[in-house]
């Protein structure tokens, strides 16, 4: 039994043994095996990697050529669609054109090639700004409107605005040195839009100047054959739609230029509107011109201008002058009808001491120098050229009251009268303590202007009738002849002149009216009056023969003398010709005084001192005496 154990342990033993050595020997060899066969595939799979890499590399290169070569393909057609130039209905084709070739510079390897591209781009820039100046050309030429045709702006015809808009679109998208800094060709196509703009900014200004030019030769061109307020006005109208013209510009500028920033939009504005102001000054300087050469007789044409011209100088500012930009090589001030306006005013200040001295300038004549002689060389007692210009005058000053008043505001109340005497009147406060007027006070100055030559016309008329010394008759007639024109011109109800005249003045004139009539009864009816007056038998005491001697060569001088009246009415002395309503209450006035006085005498004297035979002395009833006095006054 122990050598059964013996054995078995023994066995177990070698067994055990036997499976180490078998374990061992089988392990290394494996490993060593595959460490061999490790060692002799390596060189063949790096082998087969650099295979691999050079096959994927040589396939690459291939597909590069052959996208290399139908880039090439595709360039060429590009590039000969863009040296074409855009077609007739394939602007779009011209367009993605450009958008393809732009986007390809960003893909391009080589330098060499985005430069190529660059000039390409270019070139179709140039080739759409020609295409943009041919369409804008078309659309600034032409027939221009007639002088007497509707002053509106031109239009853009729609059909130039449909091919116009889109262009102007991709033309505004085309790289600047503002969005595409590094695009080889930025700045060159920045310089050709904006000499495409600049060019769009002369063809639009000189072809609205051209429209304009027609309107504004016919405006000057009626000057001497319409009324000068008319003139005045309807260059205002002119000068207005010039300002319409030049708005409109500005919107088809801000729509159809390629270059829309602020700042290049304002210097291409001003490029525009040069040929317009242009003409506005030549104008302006031509209508000053006329004016001056006739002051008396422009007058009026000088203030209406100014009335209109001022009207329109806010909107010359805010809707001209603020949307453009003068160079700094400009030596203008900027503001042409403001500088218009100073040359009108200058023109106006001018005419008002010119008119009070004319005014004073007729004094020197005679009556006969200002209207027709009389019969027999005698001064006419019609209505002088001094008396019917100055109502005239005076009559217009209300369609241009703005102008004047302005006018007159700076010129200085008073000064008008040169330094002579003191000033129209105050504005408030007592003698010595005048407030000077200012802006706001226009109504005021104008109250004292009209009132020194209303004063300043009466007292030149009473000097005019005083030069017939050897007729006081007659002047008394031309006196009241001329008041009567004034009075009843100036202070008519149906007229806006008394609105601008102060109490004093419409005082003064009535005034001047009483004492013109009572001067024409003095002159030519007291001595009537004192033939009528009552008989001087009384004087004579006890003498009665004497008496009636007396009261007969009264009534004898009463009616020689009323033949010399009547004669004298009906040869020269006509009353109140051109006012029949006035020369029939004179009728009335004077048939009341001297027909009624007949009548008394005749009464009272008629069979006491006038003999048996009265009729020898009454050589006419006072009826008979009544038709004739009403006679001169039909």
């Amino acid at each position: 039994m122990d050598d059964e154990t013996a054995e078995i342990e023994l066995l177990e033993q070698n067994l055990n043994k036997t499976r180490q050595i078998s374990q061992r020997m089988t392990c290394t060899t494996f490993d060593t095996r595959l460490a061999k066969l490790e060692k002799s595939i390596y060189p063949l799979y790096t082998s087969t990697q650099v295979l691999n890499r050079r096959a994927f590399n040589i396939e690459q290169a291939l597909v590069k050529i052959d996208q290399l070569a139908s880039d090439q393909e595709g360039v060429a057609a590009e590039e000969a669609l863009i040296l074409r130039g855009p077609q007739t209905g394939q602007l779009g084709l011209y367009k993605d054109a450009l958008e393809r070739l732009n986007a390809s510079i960003a893909f391009k390897s080589s330098d060499a090639d985005s430069l190529e591209t660059a000039r390409l781009i270019e070139t179709g820039a140039k080739k759409l700004t020609v295409l943009y100046t041919k369409l804008v050309a078309e659309c600034s030429s032409g027939s221009t409107p007639g002088p007497t045709a509707a002053l509106e702006p031109p239009p853009i015809p729609d059909d130039v605005l449909a091919t116009l808009t889109p262009l102007v679109a991709f033309l505004r998208t085309l790289p600047q040195p503002s969005t595409h800094p590094s695009h080889p060709a930025s700045a060159s196509i920045l310089s050709t839009l904006k000499e495409a703009q600049k060019g769009y900014a002369d063809m639009r200004g000189n072809w609205v100047k051209r429209c304009l030019e027609g309107a504004g030769k016919r405006v000057m061109d009626r000057m001497d054959t319409v009324d000068v307020l008319v003139s005045g006005r309807e260059f205002g109208a002119w000068v207005e739609a010039l300002l319409d013209f030049a708005e409109e510009e500005y919107a088809s500028l801000t729509a159809l230029a390629p270059l829309s920033s602020s700042s290049l939009l304002s210097s291409t504005y001003h490029t525009l509107l040069t040929p317009l102001l242009s003409l506005f000054g030549t104008t302006l300087s031509t209508l000053i011109t006329l004016i001056k050469r006739s002051l008396a007789k422009y007058t009026f044409l000088a203030l209406s201008t100014y009335d209109a011209l001022a009207s329109l100088q806010p909107r010359f500012e805010s809707r001209v002058l603020s949307r453009r930009t003068l160079p700094s090589s400009s030596r203008a001030g900027g503001n042409e009808l403001r500088e218009g306006l100073t040359s009108l005013r200058a023109i106006c200040l001018r005419s008002f001491p010119e008119t009070l001295a004319d005014i004073k300038l007729a004094s020197l004549s005679s009556p006969s120098s200002a209207a027709a002689d009389g019969p027999g060389g005698e001064a006419s007692t019609a209505v002088s050229d001094v008396t019917v210009q100055t109502v005239k005058y005076l009559e217009r000053l209300p369609d241009v009251s703005g102008a004047v008043g302005t006018a007159l505001i700076a010129l200085g109340d008073g000064n008008w009268k040169m330094g002579e005497g003191v000033m129209a009147g105050m504005k408030g406060g007592a003698a010595g303590q005048q407030t000077k007027l200012g802006e706001g006070d226009e109504g005021v100055v104008i109250e004292h202007y009209t009132y020194d030559i209303i004063i300043t016309l009466v007292t030149t008329l009473t000097t005019l009738s005083k030069s017939n010394t050897r007729r006081p008759s007659m002047g008394s007639v031309f006196l009241l002849n001329n008041i009567t024109y004034i009075y009843t011109r100036v202070l008519s109800p149906s007229s806006a002149l008394p609105s601008l005249l102060s109490t004093p003045t419409k005082d003064s004139l009535k005034s001047a009216f009483r004492t013109a009539k009572a001067g024409y009864f003095d002159a030519n009816y007291s001595p009537l009056m004192a033939a009528l007056s009552d008989s001087p038998s009384s004087d004579f005491g006890s003498d009665k023969k004497a008496g009636k001697e007396r009261t007969k060569d009264k009534m004898t001088k009463f009616f020689d003398l009323l033949e010399e009246v009547v004669e004298r009415h009906r040869l020269g002395a006509r009353v109140l010709e051109e006012d029949e309503e006035e020369r029939r209450v004179v009728g009335e006035e004077v048939v009341k005084l001297v027909v009624t006085s007949m009548r008394g005498f005749v009464g009272k004297y008629r069979d006491k001192e006038l003999g048996k035979n009265p009729q020898k002395y009454i050589k006419m009833t006072p009826e008979a005496v009544e038709a004739q006095l009403r006679s001169i006054y039909r």
